[in-house]
């Protein structure tokens, strides 16, 4: 800040001379002590000067509604929305998010860093502030093919650039807890810096939870029950209460939030689809949650802001109070969390659900183009097995852990799989797609309900290779050339023709189009999906298919190196060994 508007702001907070803007007749949200103040709040540059009576040069009348900072996610994975940054911007803020803290951990498994650079520019041309995380799993397991390897002297120049606070949620808790080289070197690279560690720690308890936080791990949104989120938070660690498009931890956990414990708890929605923005919202549903479980309302907006701004140094905002940004939304009320009008830096960028300002793209040419595939043909789907005994991937309701079964298949002459329909199992094949390895691994998933054609996708968490189930070969065969073709997304077909698709030639993970084009595509795709491939309704056809691969979460998955025992840590033969 310049000395001149140093001095603008001392005289403007001092009411000697007008407000660039005043936000008039607002009942504010006081986060600090927990009341509702009534006045105005003057604006000076895109800073709060004060609030009380003051005079501006522009005057909004807020006509009695509630105004409260700006609302910020605490950990978010934007790809998941299956849009560029931009577009999440247009989709949050007119729901009151006024900043998030993104890892880009799916687009840095593909492109590496100059994934991070793409998201990085890409955030330059929305209202919304992202800050970023760099990711720290990457690859996330070293069974697998990505795109990338970032290890500790990859990380030392972007982990001190502007706008990244720190190391992305560490997946590889056992490392941590075991002192693994490569890991303590990633640490401390974050540590020497001074900067943030999320975490990442799904049902480690007693030792290894103290092992786990000791290295100055703050944060974690993989908690399911209250007794964990007590566990970490008196263990000073930050948990985030989660309501995203797949998990739904917020009723749960909001349960245990208590007057005493409230300060240490954060709102997040790692996961959040176009469809889920669209209908739901964003942390205004969170908030509306929070409330119907009997949260006060004054902590549940604390939890989206104060707590979030103090958890990770964003010591600009959290709050309405001179000297601080000015994000500011304005609400009907304090049950429905309606927002009506929403302030970033003293500007009006979101009225009654509308995005205010024009949409400008970064270029995608440093990210497309990430279909790399060596000599695939329907030739590397064969299996040639010597007996029917196969191990199955179950897909197991409401969640994406499968089970582990052994199960008799149809095959020919030559050992090749033969579809049966009252089986309900089909093939299913991971295709390396980013070093040209040719890789190909084949295996068999029950549970699904495709019943004709083919369905391929090029997001595969974590490493985003090409997966693709199918009732024949040259069904999956023409799913995965065509997916090619339109670099990467989604693509339904069968009789060997497309029957919808929708192209993703952000590093095959994100559209190009805007969120409701998006969202009307997916909604196409399901739809597609059921009533001409026959994929069970209670199935998700996208999102189900895409966890397949993740081989951190139990009991089976399949990688392009193949099929992989999750229990045991080890790959196992898909035809069972008598």
């Amino acid at each position: 800040m310049k000395k001149e508007e140093l001095k603008k702001l001392i005289d403007t907070a001092a009411g000697r001379i007008k407000a660039d803007m005043v936000i008039k007749n607002c009942k504010i949200v006081d986060v600090y002590s927990g009341r509702i103040i009534e006045g105005n709040i003057a604006i000076c540059g895109n800073l709060i000067a004060g609030i009380g009576d003051y005079e501006g040069i522009e005057v909004i009348d807020a006509h009695g509604k509630y105004a409260a900072p700006g609302f910020i996610d605490s950990h978010i994975h934007i790809e998941s929305s299956y849009v560029s940054p931009e577009e999440l911007g247009k989709m949050i803020v007119p729901h009151g998010g006024t900043c998030i803290v993104a890892d880009p951990h799916e687009i840095v498994n593909v492109c590496g860093i100059k994934g991070l650079d793409y998201m990085m520019e890409a955030a330059k041309n929305t209202a919304l502030d992202i800050k970023y995380m760099i990711p720290s799993c990457v690859p996330c397991t070293p069974f697998e093919n990505a795109g990338a390897v970032i290890d500790a002297d990859k990380i030392k120049e972007p982990v001190t650039r502007d706008n990244i606070l720190g190391l992305g949620e560490f997946m590889n808790f056992p490392g941590v807890v075991n002192g693994d080289s490569d890991v303590i070197d990633k640490i401390l690279v974050a540590k020497e810096e001074d900067k943030f560690i999320d975490g990442h720690s799904p049902g480690i308890l007693k030792h290894d939870l103290n092992a786990y936080v000791s290295v100055g791990i703050r944060t974690d949104h993989e908690c399911s029950t209250v007794e964990e989120m007590n566990d970490r938070i008196s263990r000073g660690v930050y948990v985030l209460l989660r309501e995203g498009s797949a998990c739904h931890d917020l009723r749960t956990l909001i349960k245990g939030v208590t007057p005493e414990n409230s300060r240490r708890c954060l709102l997040c929605s790692d996961d959040r689809q176009p469809k889920t923005m669209l209908s739901l919202g964003h942390l205004d549903n969170h908030l509306r949650i929070c409330v119907e479980e009997g949260i006060d309302p004054i902590t549940a907006i604390r939890m989206a802001t104060l707590n979030a701004a103090e958890c990770y140094g964003l010591k600009d905002r959290g709050g309405i109070a001179p000297g601080l940004r000015a994000d500011i939304v304005l609400m009907e009320d304090l049950k429905d969390f309606k927002v009506t009008n929403v302030f970033i830096k003293g500007q009006e960028v979101a009225r009654d659900g509308k995005y205010l300002l024009d949409i400008k793209k970064t270029s995608i040419d440093s990210v497309r183009g990430s279909m790399h595939i060596k000599d695939f043909s329907a030739a590397k789907l064969k299996t040639h097995l010597k007996s029917d005994r196969v191990y199955i991937i179950d897909i197991l309701p409401g969640g994406v852990v499968t089970k582990k079964s052994i199960d008799r298949i149809k095959i020919d002459e030559n050992g090749e799989f033969i579809f049966d329909k009252s089986k309900d199992i089909v093939k299913v094949a991971v295709i390396e797609r980013h070093k040209n390895t040719g890789n190909v691994a084949v295996g068999f998933l029950r549970g699904y309900g495709l019943n004709c054609g083919a369905v391929a996708l090029s997001v595969a968490h974590d490493s985003h290779n090409i997966i693709v189930v199918g009732t024949t070969d040259e069904e999956m065969e023409f799913a995965v050339k065509k997916l090619i073709e339109q670099e990467g997304g989604v693509i339904l077909v069968k009789d060997k023709k497309v029957i919808e698709s929708m192209p993703m030639p952000i590093a095959g993970l994100m559209s190009d189009k805007d969120g409701a084009w998006v969202d009307k595509k997916l909604v196409s795709i399901h739809d597609v999906a059921y009533e001409q491939l026959g994929i069970h309704r209670e199935v998700e056809p996208v999102m189900t298919l895409c966890f397949m691969s993740l081989i951190v979460i139990p009991e089976i998955k399949l990688t392009d190196r193949g099929l992989f025992d999750v229990t045991k840590f080890q790959f196992i033969d898909v035809e069972v060994q008598d």
